[in-house]
């Protein structure tokens, strides 16, 4: 049966658990339901959705339901501000899964942080969104999404050393996230003795680029490197098929949005990008993931808009699950501190998280985690064989395994 909200799953509980049913526990969900960045934040809420549900079915956390507390940011900074003031005062959320957009997670994790209520990025890749507070003595932000200087580094060792290519482009959107993104692509072809060729800038909604496209094919660009959301990436691959110019793309993950895929058809094929999780059954654990989620909300030609939206999502839920057990208590302090000392393993869909975080690092993913995606039929395949084998192992957090990146910290 297809979940209608994140209030279904909970009614179903409380149901179950009887009238005397203890009080439940509200978690946000605050993500982009409409516009460009929905098939992410939609994909993000369903992956939450089920992961409570399954939780909630199993008993809950302490006794308790989850109750999902969900808002639709619109990928907007002034409506997630919004929300962030009427989840802590009015809702009194224990903690808020989500953030798809950079921008919009560093306009509203300062609310969390002051009311010491923990927050899980499970999609939101810019660098800096965990060392916001790093001048603080406590840190309330946590992650289970690949960042950008893991990422970065990712993209250029494909462009650069697998496939080599020497001339390159950037060309990213006007946001946070593109412009922070496009900061680390430079650092990481600086790290290889390279400079862009073009770097050009869009804004979002832009659906002309053609101006950007001629700026790097006369540079004499090899391949673009992106970072960008679904819809103006696909304007990135249409424009290039308008002017009879094919070269590789090679960006972040979101070449993997289903509103990049559809939109650009088959001038999007080849597309390559890092990705945490792929849509295929190579573990146990995510074919049981697979087959709910089909299941549960049907999504068309049965893909998953945003399969690591979805993954990360559901994972977010058991971490934070794990965290508020350990503690005991669903207090902001004492789930923190559980979060950077989680005694056992928690299996996701994504990873095996083992020791995800410490007191000084608030990243779940490491660069041993994410393998290589390609647009290929439609959908997203690995982009090599040896990645498919790697999907099929329990890779754990590696706290060797650091980004060429990582230790960039922007302020």
């Amino acid at each position: 049966m297809k979940l209608k909200s994140g209030l279904t799953a909970i009614a179903l509980a409380l149901t179950a658990l009887g009238a005397s049913a203890a009080d439940p526990i509200k978690v946000g969900v605050s993500g982009p339901y409409t516009g460009g960045s929905s098939s992410m934040g939609v994909s993000m809420r369903d992956g939450v959705r089920l992961a409570a549900d399954e939780i909630n079915k199993a008993g809950g956390v302490l006794g308790r339901p989850l109750l999902l507390v969900e808002r639709d940011d619109e990928a907007k900074n002034e409506r997630s501000v919004q929300i962030a003031q009427e989840l802590i005062n009015k809702e009194k959320v224990v903690a808020t899964l989500g953030f798809i957009n950079t921008g919009v997670a560093l306009a509203s994790q300062r609310f969390y942080q002051e009311a010491k209520i923990p927050v899980m990025n499970n999609v939101a890749t810019g660098s800096v969104i965990t060392h916001q507070f790093d001048n603080q003595p406590d840190n309330y932000i946590f992650r289970n999404s690949a960042h950008d200087s893991i990422q970065a580094p990712m993209i250029v060792e494909e462009a650069i050393t697998r496939r080599g290519f020497k001339k390159v482009a950037i060309l990213a959107d006007s946001t946070n996230y593109g412009q922070l993104g496009r900061e680390d692509l430079e650092k990481a072809l600086a790290l290889k003795g390279l400079k862009p060729v073009a770097v050009e800038k869009f804004n979002i909604k832009d659906v002309d680029m053609t101006a950007q496209l001629l700026k790097a094919k006369e540079a004499g660009a090899e391949a673009i490197l992106t970072y960008a959301i679904g819809p103006e990436l696909a304007q990135i691959a249409n424009g290039m098929t308008k002017l009879g110019w094919k070269v590789p793309m090679v960006g972040s993950w979101t070449l993997s949005m289903a509103n990049y895929i559809d939109n650009a058809g088959p001038g999007g094929e080849g597309a390559r990008m890092p990705q945490t999780f792929i849509q295929e059954p190579t573990t146990p654990k995510r074919q049981s993931f697979i087959i709910s989620y089909l299941k549960t909300f049907n999504p068309k030609n049965a893909r998953i808009d945003s399969p690591v939206s979805a993954a990360q999502g559901y994972d977010s839920v058991y971490l934070l699950a794990a965290a508020i057990k350990q503690a005991g208590s669903t207090d902001g302090p004492k789930v923190k501190a559980a979060l950077e000392d989680l005694k056992a393993p928690v299996e996701g869909v994504v990873t095996t998280y083992t020791k995800p975080f410490s007191k000084t690092d608030h990243e779940a993913i490491t660069v041993n985690i994410p393998v290589m995606g390609e647009v290929k039929g439609q959908k997203v395949v690995y982009a090599y064989p040896e990645d498919q084998k790697k999907a099929s192992q329990v890779r754990v957090k590696d706290t060797e395994a650091k980004g060429a990146l990582s230790q960039t910290k922007k302020k």
